[in-house]
């Protein structure tokens, strides 16, 4: 059955479909509210133009993304945690004929909703929704931007069609069934991850539990809300369980239905899964693999004892159905029926990215990997593109909005790896001002770059160099670098 199918089945239920810190919303609450506010879209855009959907973790944001595919329009996520140059490079690329902002803020010089309208026009204007104006299977169903290597986001366009596709094949890996199955969403909804949480718990009528940012940098908040929402199926990037795992208090006894991990958007570590499988010996441990570009996760493994003790590294996993992995020149080659159609507005990028094998959509990675025991690895990445915190960087984004900053005439960005994981980033940086205190400059720059690029992308480490090497080729030696930072 198709999400919004299986969705209507659910339209009269009583039960919690999404719960914050400050509001829930109903299963009937949210397909009524999403009908109401369809109605008001269809009737008052003349174009099937893409919208934007501003905010964080508010339950009404989840409002705005079925009023779109009920109307026909397909939904772009942003979230507030971006700076205002990046939001506005979205807006800008998008061009939407209306902007849905589940905050009190409005878009500079494009219509927009605030979180006020969307809640008046969703509980008050009583809407009929013909399911004819309601996205087809070959339809965008959402865009999600990422980060592109100009220094400018690269919207991913996904597919109704795909999102069944992975909906119905993620399902299969959580199989226990209880009353309600409490989800968390730990990811914005801006990243891909959190389509994984949403739809498999709107799928299933579970209750997903929206975690805030300032939340899960708070381990009492987060451990009080954790206490309070026993959840059953954890999705997270591996770095965020990590966080958790620092805590002796995270185990069985916090969350005692705890039944599946989900885990995908960067490496799984050997260690991490060791202690997960010990603090919670009732539950499965999964790692999955997947770029944006095939809708999340196209490959899944349950890590046992057993193959934590086989293998050097932990597995991906093996393709789900209706994929099939190629490797070429190491590379990581995705062939599918969740491939994405492209790049947004974009055709030069998805004609390099993207292309037809056996009749169907196939997208390069750029992810190098290797198949062992029919198991896929992930071996990292052929360019400088990296993961950390589950946020997918390119790291000429960073180099190329750092050239923005005044007195930085050279500058490389390489990342420090543990255990296999990128755990920060350095800048190396050629300053042309004078520095009279290396602390008070690099302040400087990293409120500078706040303009430009999102918190998790600046560098945690800047380096001031007379001189940035390059090899024979001229460009930048970043293995000198490297050795330059470990030195």
């Amino acid at each position: 059955m198709k999400l919004l199918e299986k969705l209507e089945t659910y339209r009269t239920s009583e039960k919690i479909a999404l719960k914050s810190e400050k509001d829930e919303l109903t299963y009937k609450e949210l397909w009524e509210y999403s009908d109401n506010l369809a109605d008001y879209l269809s009737k008052n855009l003349k174009k099937k133009e893409p919208i934007v959907v501003y905010g964080h973790k508010n339950p009404f944001m989840i409002v705005c993304f079925l009023a779109c595919v009920k109307s026909g329009h397909t939904y772009c996520p942003v979230d507030t945690s971006i700076s205002l140059e990046r939001l506005n490079d979205i807006v800008s690329a998008v061009k939407p004929e209306i902007v849905l902002s589940c905050t009190d803020k409005k878009i500079d010089g494009f219509n927009t909703l605030t979180i006020q309208d969307i809640i008046k026009i969703s509980k008050e204007v009583k809407g009929n929704v013909n399911k004819n104006s309601y996205v087809k299977e070959e339809d965008i169903f959402y865009i999600i931007f990422t980060s592109g290597s100009t220094g400018t986001p690269k919207g991913v366009e996904i597919s109704y069609q795909s999102l069944n596709n992975f909906v119905k094949w993620i399902s299969t890996l959580d199989t226990k069934r209880v009353e309600q199955k409490l989800y968390l969403n730990q990811a914005p909804f801006s990243f891909d991850l959190s389509v994984m949480d949403l739809y498999l718990s709107l799928y299933n009528e579970g209750k997903l539990i929206l975690i805030e940012k300032e939340v899960q940098s708070d381990y009492s908040k987060l451990f009080d809300r954790l206490k309070n929402n026993l959840i059953n199926t954890w999705v997270s990037t591996p770095s965020f369980v990590d966080i958790c795992l620092a805590s002796e208090d995270f185990n069985d006894k916090l969350l005692p239905n705890m039944d599946t991990f989900l885990f995908c958007g960067e490496i799984l570590t050997k260690k991490t899964a060791e202690m997960l499988l010990h603090n919670f010996p009732n539950a499965k441990v999964y790692n999955t693999y997947g770029p944006t570009e095939s809708t999340v996760a196209v490959t899944s493994v349950e890590i046992t004892q057993d193959i934590i003790d086989k293998y050097n590294s932990l597995p991906v996993g093996k393709p789900k159905k209706g994929t099939q992995i190629l490797i070429d020149n190491e590379e990581i080659v995705i062939v599918g029926d969740t491939v994405s159609n492209g790049y947004f507005n974009n055709p030069t990028l998805t004609d390099e990215k993207f292309s037809i094998i056996n009749s169907q959509k196939a997208y390069r990675t750029g992810d190098k990997g290797f198949f062992l025991d029919g198991l896929l690895f992930y071996s990292g990445r052929i360019d400088n593109q990296i993961k950390l915190n589950g946020y997918r960087i390119e790291l000429e984004d960073i180099e190329n909005n750092m050239m923005r900053v005044d007195g930085i005439s050279k500058v490389a960005v390489l990342p420090k790896f543990e255990d296999g994981k990128v755990k920060y980033l350095t800048a190396y940086c050629m300053y042309t001002k004078e520095i009279l205190s290396k602390l008070k400059a690099i302040t400087e720059i990293k409120e500078e770059l706040k303009k430009y690029i999102p918190s998790y992308m600046i560098p945690k480490k800047i380096i001031f160099i007379e001189k940035v090497p390059t090899n024979n080729n001229g460009k930048i030696d970043r293995k000198k670098l490297m050795e330059l930072g470990d030195n």
